[in-house]
């Protein structure tokens, strides 16, 4: 059996930007080396992990200087969660870094000649920004690096929390989260404290069993909370026993539901929540706009920025009452019916049925009449005839999801002409290919950044295509 091969130690390494994924970056000997978790300034030794052709990985194994910009993470578990791993980046350098992804990205990947990019738009909260929260439940919690090294034998401890990156059945106990506001944290911690007491099984993720699987926590503008307990098979005793002890602990849960889920993996897109006690929903109100958010409903997680996302959207739109609009990929219809205000018709299509009939229930309760939501894979659905039977659209608002459009749908929008594209994304290396693609019959007039979720590398963009004349 062949050795693992050996890398030399890369020492007292700069680091001088942030890359890819929002990984640190540094040169040695002209090869690009990406880390993470480090900020230019750093002075460190790199491990490296993997060697490639053009870039190599790595990993910190020592301190020589810290970066003057580097601040204290609030959280304590900064490091060894996943998630917002860059709160030891001021927030401006964070937006300074977010803005600069988005411009290398249309330049690199788009290679287009960009106009003037807007700068991005920061939020106003920095931490509690979420409406959205899921946790796992795991019987045995994942020990830090500081447990390991402290000699210590702990037992077979349960968790409830966060998976650690690359790890599926590896579990971070969370006691606070900074990212919700209560009470999520203290349901969280109560449901934990209670299923510990009371013996019931926290979910085995490699042997698949157990019974506590997630808990899902979501919160709207004006107070009002759901929580969504799943569990991996029915017992119909501690079920009831889990579920009244929420209804007499936290009665400000507004939506209580469950799920049984028996399936391997843990989505609960094809799953069927079951109302306990309360409204089946929640409802966010944007601009005077009212939406219905489900169990399984999606809805941007960050709802003020969203606010401002929408907002933006309906600018470069630049709508004046007289057009047909198509939004791609129009999950629940929000920017649907917070665009048809101000246009002839608006035609949403979304691949999830569930999302489309959400949709149709965002225009009623809102007394809109102009919208109309088709469910179906888009490159299937957006053929000539569609278009042919719905009207050939002036404006197009395309909201994909992180693998942006697939070159068919790229196809139909381009055979399509319409006079506009939006394109929001939450991804800026997609969205530039698929602006390259379009950039034959397209021009980039607008580029708006926006920040929907601070300490992480994730940036959101619009951008406004205007189609060439010929």
């Amino acid at each position: 059996m062949g050795r693992k091969k050996e890398f030399p130690l890369l020492e007292k390494v700069r680091i001088t930007d942030i890359g890819a994924e929002g990984n640190a970056l540094a040169r040695v000997d002209n090869m690009v080396v990406f880390v993470p978790m480090l900020i230019p300034g750093d002075v460190v030794d790199i491990k490296v992990i993997r060697k490639r052709k053009k870039y190599i990985e790595g990993k910190v194994v020592r301190f020589h200087e810290y970066s003057s910009d580097r601040i204290n993470p609030r959280c304590i578990y900064f490091g060894t969660c996943g998630g917002c791993r860059w709160q030891h980046l001021p927030y401006p350098l964070q937006l300074k870094y977010k803005e600069k992804q988005v411009c290398d990205n249309l330049k690199r990947i788009g290679k287009i000649d960009l106009p003037y990019i807007s700068p991005i738009i920061g939020s106003k909260e920095e931490y509690l920004y979420r409406n959205k929260l899921e946790y796992t439940f795991s019987d045995k919690r994942w020990l830090t690096d500081e447990e390991v090294k402290s000699g210590i034998r702990f037992g077979k401890e349960p968790a409830l929390g966060f998976h650690i990156p690359g790890l599926f059945d590896k579990v971070l106990d969370i006691a606070e989260c900074h990212l919700q506001p209560e009470p999520s944290n203290s349901i969280k911690n109560s449901v934990r404290k209670y299923a510990i007491e009371n013996g019931l099984s926290f979910f085995d993720l490699k042997e698949q069993k157990g019974f506590l699987r997630n808990i899902v926590i979501r919160n709207a503008m004006d107070g009002s909370i759901m929580v969504i307990l799943v569990f991996f098979h029915e017992d119909e005793e501690k079920r009831k026993g889990v579920m009244d002890f929420l209804v007499a602990e936290h009665p400000q849960i507004t939506s209580l539901q469950y799920i049984i889920n028996p399936k391997k993996n843990s989505s609960l897109t094809d799953q069927d929540p079951v109302l306990y006690k309360g409204s089946d929903y929640l409802t966010e109100e944007i601009d005077g706009l009212k939406f219905r958010i489900g169990a399984k409903s999606f809805y941007q997680t960050n709802t003020k920025q969203a606010i401002t996302l929408y907002r933006i959207t309906r600018e470069f739109a630049g709508l004046s009452g007289k057009e047909i609009v198509y939004d791609l990929y129009t999950g629940t219809g929000t920017i649907a019916n917070y665009l048809a205000g101000s246009a002839q018709k608006v035609v949403g299509i979304e691949y999830v049925e569930e999302a489309v009939k959400d949709a149709g229930i965002n225009s009623g309760i809102n007394n809109i009449t102009n919208t109309i939501f088709f469910s179906g894979d888009m490159k299937e659905v957006l053929t000539e005839k569609f278009i042919s039977d719905n009207g050939r659209p002036d404006v197009v608002i395309t909201d994909p999801p992180r693998a942006g459009m697939h070159e068919d749908v790229v196809k139909a929008i381009i055979q399509a002409q319409p006079e506009k594209v939006v394109y929001v994304s939450c991804n800026p290396s997609t969205q530039a290919r698929d602006i390259l693609l379009m950039s034959q019959c397209y021009y980039v007039d607008k580029v708006q950044p926006v920040d929907m979720f601070p300490h992480t590398h994730h940036v959101e963009n619009v951008v406004l295509l205007i189609r060439k004349v010929n």
